[in-house]
């Protein structure tokens, strides 16, 4: 599928700001499931960008923006084609998790950070859910992301970025950011290396059944987990929605968890509290439409 996205925030200042200092991730990335096809940014005031890719292998745009202004506006625009994977077909053993070059080339996705670290009782909740699955590793997987659906309510504004996740599964309730967290979190505890993705839906809403009547939808941006299966690579799970990875999901970038992929962080100086709008909307796009 081919999708257009247009990226918009406005940044509205009561006094003049200065030194506008900032760092955006929403380039669309290329891997084996989609392929970037264009992608331009512009901002007002007009800043120099330089582009470089992170750590995790994101793209960022970083600008400043020095004279005095009390409006920043930052638009992005992208085209992007992606394709289906098809269903996790490997088996491997549990053995596997443990050998020593898997577990050395996914270390910083074992470990706890910031919105994943887990106590003893999300652990025993992990292994209790794990368990009928035995030594599947892809099973015990699924096991732990059919229980996001069924026994976490998705109820928007019920939480706020930085939520301990271990408060996450005792509510029962999130976002898609939660969701995505408590999988990471449940799979890190058992062995099971996992990144946090973020990127875009098109769909109506976070929670969908499948792919809009529409030409054209706003949204928001939408999170999800990747889980690395030995002998097979990364897995794409969408614990908010119930799926797999599909066409229908653009991947922005991926991390330990939310805050490294972060859609925009900034500093400025003077101004006041700001006021900030944020607006993504995704349409299909033929060829012709690519740019």
């Amino acid at each position: 599928m081919r999708f257009a996205i247009d990226y918009t925030s406005e940044f509205k200042y009561p006094e003049a700001v200065w030194d506008s200092q900032n760092l955006l991730r929403a380039c669309p990335t290329t891997d084996a499931r989609q392929t970037l096809l264009h992608y331009e940014l512009k901002t007002v005031p007009a800043a120099r960008v330089h582009s470089y890719m992170d750590y995790w292998g994101t793209r960022v745009d970083a600008f400043g923006a020095r004279p005095p202004h009390d409006r920043l506006l930052i638009h992005a625009r992208s085209s992007v084609e992606t394709r289906p994977t098809g269903p996790m077909a490997a088996a491997p053993a549990w053995k596997r998790l443990s050998e020593p070059a898997f577990v050395q080339a996914h270390l910083e996705y074992l470990a706890p950070s910031r919105h994943t670290a887990w106590n003893e009782a999300l652990r025993a909740e992990a292994e209790r859910r794990a368990a009928p699955a035995g030594a599947d590793i892809v099973g015990v997987v699924l096991s732990l992301h059919r229980m996001m659906g069924s026994s976490l309510a998705y109820v928007p504004g019920s939480t706020t970025v930085g939520v301990d996740v271990n408060d996450v599964l005792r509510g029962r309730k999130g976002v898609c950011q939660d969701f995505a967290h408590l999988l990471i979190a449940m799979c890190r505890s058992l062995g099971i290396p996992a990144r946090y993705v973020s990127g875009y839906l098109f769909s109506e809403s976070a929670q969908s059944e499948g792919e809009p009547e529409v030409e054209c939808v706003k949204v928001k941006t939408h999170a999800w987990t990747e889980v690395a299966i030995p002998g097979a690579g990364w897995w794409g799970l969408d614990p908010t929605n119930r799926q797999e990875i599909g066409p229908r999901h653009v991947k922005i970038g991926h991390g330990r968890d939310y805050d490294d992929v972060l859609p925009l962080r900034g500093v400025y100086l003077g101004g006041g509290d700001h006021k900030l709008d944020v607006c993504v909307s995704i349409r299909r796009a033929t060829a012709a439409q690519q740019q």
